[in-house]
């Protein structure tokens, strides 16, 4: 049975086949390049960023890695989603195919500007 009571990323990483633990660091290298101040956690039992609250998720299938921006950021990329299976807050990338870091980034970045922009209407009303 696979262990799922994962504390940190590191140890989720730690029990992936080598080849998709390399693909992860890249995924958490890809999230902390544009959200260094994110907080890495472990929530539904997956690899977790927040800032602000829920920042993206990610985690480990048979033949995808999924890929968990929220609802908002896929609504917001899903023209350039049109090559993955995707539903309301969920993309997949396959493992046949090249990883979009360039995607993961972009959606992050986005997923950044978002948590602050309703931080500070969040604080506002305070």
């Amino acid at each position: 049975m696979i262990k799922n009571d994962f504390k940190t990323i590191d140890e989720y990483i730690a029990i992936q086949p080598a080849e998709i633990a390399v693909l992860f660091e890249k995924v958490r290298a890809t999230i902390k390049k544009v959200a260094p101040e994110a907080t890495e956690t472990i929530s539904y039992a997956i690899p977790t960023f927040k800032l602000h609250g829920n920042l993206v998720h990610f985690a480990n299938f048979k033949n995808h890695i999924g890929f968990y921006p929220g609802a908002s950021g896929v609504e917001h990329f899903k023209d350039e989603l049109t090559n993955y299976n995707f539903s309301k807050g969920t993309i997949q990338f396959q493992l046949s195919e090249p990883i979009p870091y360039d995607l993961i980034e972009k959606i992050t970045k986005f997923r950044v500007e978002e948590n602050l922009k309703l931080s500070i209407i969040k604080n506002k009303k305070k």
